[in-house]
């Protein structure tokens, strides 16, 4: 038997968690009693019927099934532009600053393959998206973690990172609003890191989907003075524009590293579908009314998330931003991922473990606001159920493990 060896560059590599995790969810799913899924950040609402029917009208055309140029249409990045200039007060040129993409998580990979050389070294946030630390790997990047603590209210400690010898990075991954534990960033203190990029000579670039859901001052890194030079951003029309799906976000900043972005994208794919350029172009027009909604809906799911977080006996912050809800376990768990399988087990509720998202988020859990209020209601009565089953409680049964 022949068998064909893998490349290196995969020996350090995990399939990613919830791509393991929801097929086990999956397998525990049955008519009687349905999985509740509160560990995916998808969101369960329809894009807005502009946007819907911009693909309809355009996918009706036998002219529009062709390949699309590389740097998306026109209108496209005019939508971006007009949305960032509107939403966060940056001005970007149309032509040579912004770049669409299938969805942001492709211009993570894009970004480390044209700037990032083998053993340059990688900031990353601890507990952050586990992505940033695969796509290190992957080109071969030497991994420094860069750790966020509840202390100091999971906000970077700047003065640490200056301390350290930072002459061998090459990039910084952030990402404001923070994923998981939904810390916003303010004015200074991006402007703190990218002082410390312009000072080090590397490039620092703010992952930023998350702006619009439950914050009231979305703020883009582009907007920093001195940005310009050493920043890029990601964005993304899945969370705020109900579109996870769809695969449509883009990377805006300066031209030439948007075009370094291009050389590797041009060679990876052949061009976004012209129905989603213009359905994308019409989303990006929603006004004030659109977020306002939104929001007011998620507002209400995060008040019966942090109730089912009461009811397991966790801690969190309550100023937390975008889809999820971040929350430390009680201390008298011992092992949180084996108490998280436990109530999956027990109730069929799957919470998100904090442990993907780094060693810093150990300790923690985080719940997805994509379920509606009944939903998690729902969540809510199965666990308190399954706690008053136990002869004793789930916190004294892993304890007790």
């Amino acid at each position: 038997m022949v068998t064909i060896k893998t490349a290196n560059r995969i020996a350090s590599v995990e399939e990613y968690y919830f791509s393991r995790k929801l097929a086990e969810v999956k397998r525990l799913d049955t008519p009687e009693l349905r999985v509740i899924n509160l560990g995916i950040g998808s969101p369960d609402q329809a894009p807005s019927a502009d946007a819907i029917d911009a693909l309809i009208q355009s996918a009706k055309n036998p002219a529009h099934h062709g390949y699309q140029s590389y740097k998306g249409i026109p209108s496209f990045r005019k939508a971006i532009a007009d949305f960032y200039q509107r939403v966060y007060g940056v001005q970007l040129d149309t032509e040579n600053q912004i770049l669409p993409l299938m969805g942001s998580k492709e211009g993570i990979m894009h970004i480390a393959m044209a700037f990032i050389n083998e053993g340059e070294e990688v900031l990353f946030p601890n507990p952050g998206y586990p992505t940033y630390s695969s796509v290190a790997n992957l080109v071969g990047a030497k991994l420094r973690p860069y750790a966020l603590s509840e202390a100091l209210n999971w906000r970077v400690d700047i003065d640490a990172l200056r301390k350290s010898d930072l002459s061998k990075v090459k990039l910084m991954w952030i990402n404001y609003p923070h994923m998981p534990t939904g810390t916003t960033a303010t004015r200074d203190e991006l402007k703190a890191l990218v002082d410390l990029a312009r000072e080090n000579n590397f490039l620092i670039v703010n992952d930023n989907p998350y702006s619009l859901i439950l914050n009231d001052q979305p703020l883009s890194i582009l907007s920093i003075p001195g940005a310009e030079d050493v920043a890029l951003e990601l964005n993304s029309l899945s969370k705020s524009h109900n579109m996870a799906g769809w695969r449509l976000g883009w990377v805006a900043g300066k031209k030439e590293y948007i075009d370094a972005v291009l050389k590797v994208k041009s060679n990876m794919d052949s061009g976004m579908f012209l129905g989603l350029q213009h359905a994308a172009a019409e989303a990006l027009q929603q006004g004030e009314a659109w977020f306002t909604e939104l929001n007011a809906m998620y507002a209400e799911r995060k008040r019966m998330a942090t109730a089912i977080l009461d009811v397991l006996g966790c801690t969190y912050a309550s100023n937390q931003s975008g889809l999820f809800v971040w929350a430390k376990a009680p201390e008298s768990i011992a092992d949180v991922e084996k108490w998280i399988d436990e109530i999956l087990y027990g109730t069929k509720v799957f919470i998100t473990p904090g442990f993907i998202f780094g060693e810093a988020g150990q300790r923690y859990i985080r719940i997805s606001l994509c379920c509606t209020t009944e939903v998690l209601g729902q969540a809510k009565i199965r666990i308190e159920n399954f706690i008053k089953s136990k002869t004793v409680s789930p916190v004294q049964s892993s304890v007790n493990a």
